[in-house]
């Protein structure tokens, strides 16, 4: 019998050193790719367009009225004292040096100006920048220029979208490097705390690392075929993403291995039982999260298309490192993964006549079930009143976008150009309308323009297409309005409206219809992707936990716990951190992020509670359970939270608002809902919680 146990543990250990040195393989080649996606991300506004708007599509049609594909950099320059006209014959010469940097389109068009303003104390140039160059560099090259050929006192901005699209990537730059290690360190901190282990922490952040380096490998590769798009936002979220689901799945089945580990002399029986506790969960949870973002694919925002395969790619890998690396590490290092706290398999007898649930018990998670059996239905009463009035507050949460300026925090040159611009310009200068027309349409649009307020009547100027035979015109016009701000988009709005009488096949593109395809399109992503979400979610559960009534009351928990955290999130973002709006996409995300993540959660309890019900009774099982994975699951959502506070470092207001929410709404979770609430109702409800089953379950 030893002779057979001890050639079946040879196989699974030449089975595990087989699986660490493939991964080992793994990271070796999809590390360096996870360290260029930076390389063949995008982060211009191409790679956020509405699929099939009307702005899109007069995106992709500028090319027909242009020699070379381009984006225009507006340079500002403040005087410390107003003009004349022989001071700004030296400003002229500044031409010359910006015509000269690489990168600037060539032809008698590419640049405008100097133009004086009204007031005689602030210059505007617009010089075109061709889109097959890096941006962001020839914007930097571009203000070097223009600085030292600048005459004393004289201050320049380079904005316009060229120069906010650089200030973007600059502030996404952080990603690389930043991010990574301020996750990596807090969640290191975090599990030896947890843990109070030197081995185990490192060896669950190489297991996150692992699954990274695939994770980058996949998507390095599918970009470059062209696959998805990449952008800073997306990469970002990725990282974080796959640091705190490996994380959670390792937390998960090291628990249950220490746990089998006090009843098992041998590692490998150990670990055999540990992972039959662990696989269903561990899948069920990260096939949950992987289908909730593939959702995404249904949305019409390219930027929300390319983030769901692309954090699927994270969610996939995480699984299978923490089904196939990680037990094959622990199980070859066995009970040395613990020192110094080295689990002993326990002499005493395990008492098997259960009857509350909580025998063999102690600390705090002794203290909280027994807290729940005896209020059981007044914690679940309260909490649900006072959930429910946080969710009242989700009307105020402002999600109709923000202006690029406010999106970019921090000091840019960039934004504080465009409030020099707006200081002593007409406000959208540099970021005009586009409108693509037919010759029969031109006289009825050109009028509807004239009639229409916070349009600049002189700044309207016709071009045709450069390719024969065409029947199009391009029309462009200066908003006397900041072009990405509310009275803009509400400009935009009406033309549309009155271009549906007047000229029907009429588009309309430029930055300010961008904002307000993108805000309408967030917003009809949102109704059309929660109702599949939950739907998906939701036979998941059943087939899970095998029973209606159960599903039903996780999903209502997730539901009243996400509208709960935007409630709460529009107070401290109204009246705290007085954020200027949020971006319209940010209740989706949220949404897609909490509702996911705490159906993690919920499976993660639930199954243990059933699994122990079988065994039990429901009441002890609730009991139970929550006793056995409350440690797992706290430690799970302070990891996770930590993780996407990480997010915060990264200069951009839709990183920190998401942040934000989903670091307060996984701990609102974890730390509430799911050690409260859910076993609270749950064990008031009692056996029938696993209807039309539970005639089975006693």
């Amino acid at each position: 019998m030893n002779r057979k146990n001890g050639y079946k543990n040879t196989k699974w250990a030449i089975l595990a050193g087989v699986f660490v040195i493939l991964w080992l393989v793994v990271g070796s080649i999809g590390g360096p790719a996870f360290g260029k996606l930076s390389d063949v991300a995008n982060n211009n506004q191409q790679s956020f367009l509405p699929a099939s708007a009307d702005s899109t599509k007069v995106q992709n049609l500028l090319p027909k009225f242009q020699q070379s594909e381009s984006i225009p950099a507006v340079i500002v320059i403040k005087t410390p004292k107003p003009l004349n006209n022989k001071e700004l014959v030296r400003y002229a010469s500044l031409l010359h040096a910006i015509h000269n940097v690489p990168g600037v389109a060539k032809g008698k068009d590419s640049i405008i100006g100097p133009i004086l303003s009204s007031d005689r104390q602030a210059i505007e140039i617009i010089a075109q920048i061709s889109s097959n160059n890096n941006a962001s560099n020839v914007v930097s090259n571009l203000q070097k220029a223009i600085d030292s050929k600048l005459p004393s006192g004289a201050k320049a901005y380079v904005t316009g979208p060229a120069g906010l699209g650089a200030a973007l990537v600059n502030a996404f730059k952080g990603i690389d490097g930043t991010l990574l290690y301020v996750a990596l360190g807090a969640v290191l901190i975090i599990l030896l705390l947890v843990y109070r282990s030197i081995i185990l922490p490192f060896l669950v952040l190489f297991t996150a690392g692992m699954a990274m380096s695939a994770a980058g490998f996949a998507v390095y590769h599918g970009v470059k075929a062209n696959w998805f798009d990449l952008n800073g936002q997306s990469q970002g979220i990725l990282s974080i993403l796959v640091i705190g689901a490996a994380t959670d799945y390792s937390l998960l089945l090291t628990a249950r291995f220490r746990e089998a580990l006090e009843i098992n002399e041998s590692k490998w029986a150990a670990m055999r039982q540990a992972f039959r506790g662990s696989v269903e969960p561990i899948l069920a949870a990260g096939i949950t999260v992987i289908l909730a973002l593939l959702s995404l694919l249904f949305s019409n925002l390219n930027s929300n298309r390319s983030l769901g395969p692309i954090a699927g790619f994270g969610i996939l890998f995480s699984i299978l490192a923490g089904l196939t690396f990680l037990p094959a590490i622990l199980v070859l290092l066995g009970r040395k993964a613990y020192w110094p706290l080295v689990p002993k398999t326990s002499s005493k007898q395990i008492n098997k006549d259960i009857k509350t649930g909580l025998e063999n018990r102690q600390g705090l998670w002794k203290t909280v079930p027994s807290f729940v059996q005896a209020k059981h239905r007044l914690i679940w009463i309260v909490i649900v009143i006072i959930l429910s009035i946080a969710a009242l507050f989700v009307p105020t949460f402002k999600s109709n976008g923000v202006s690029e300026t406010a999106t970019i925090l921090g000091k840019s040159a960039a934004v504080a150009g465009q409030n020099v611009l707006a200081e002593h310009f007409p406000a959208g200068s540099g970021s005009p309308i586009l409108i693509i027309t037919t010759k029969t349409q031109l006289e009825n649009v050109v009028n509807t323009m004239k009639s229409t307020s916070n349009i600049i009547q002189r700044s309207i100027t016709v071009s045709k297409s450069n390719t024969a035979g065409e029947n199009r015109l391009l029309i462009t016009a200066t908003l006397s309005k900041q072009a990405d701000g509310e009275a803009a988009i509400q400009t935009v709005a009406q033309l549309r409206k009155s271009f549906s009488k007047t000229a029907p096949s009429t588009l309309i593109g430029g930055t300010t219809a961008i904002q307000l395809d993108t805000n309408t399109t967030s917003r009809n992503d949102l109704i059309k992707i929660v109702p599949i979400v939950l739907t998906v979610i939701l036979i998941i559960l059943i087939i899970l936990l095998r029973s209606f009534l159960a599903p039903l009351v996780l999903i209502g928990s997730v539901i009243l716990s996400y509208t709960a955290t935007i409630g709460i999130s529009s107070i401290l973002f109204n009246h705290l951190f007085h954020f200027p709006g949020s971006d319209a996409a940010i209740p989706l995300f949220g949404f897609i992020f909490l509702v996911a993540l705490g159906v993690d959660y919920n499976i993660f309890l639930m199954t243990r509670v059933r699994e122990e019900s079988l065994n039990h009774g429901t009441r002890p099982g609730v009991l139970r359970g929550l006793s056995l994975t409350g440690s797992v699951i706290t430690s799970a959502g302070i990891v996770l939270a930590s993780t996407f506070a990480a997010l915060a470092v990264v200069p951009v207001l839709f990183l920190i608002q998401i942040a934000f929410i989903v670091a307060f709404g996984v701990l609102l979770d974890t730390i509430i809902v799911r050690s409260l609430l859910v076993p609270a109702l749950v064990y008031d409800i009692g056996h029938k919680i696993w209807w039309p089953n539970n005639k089975k379950i006693s």
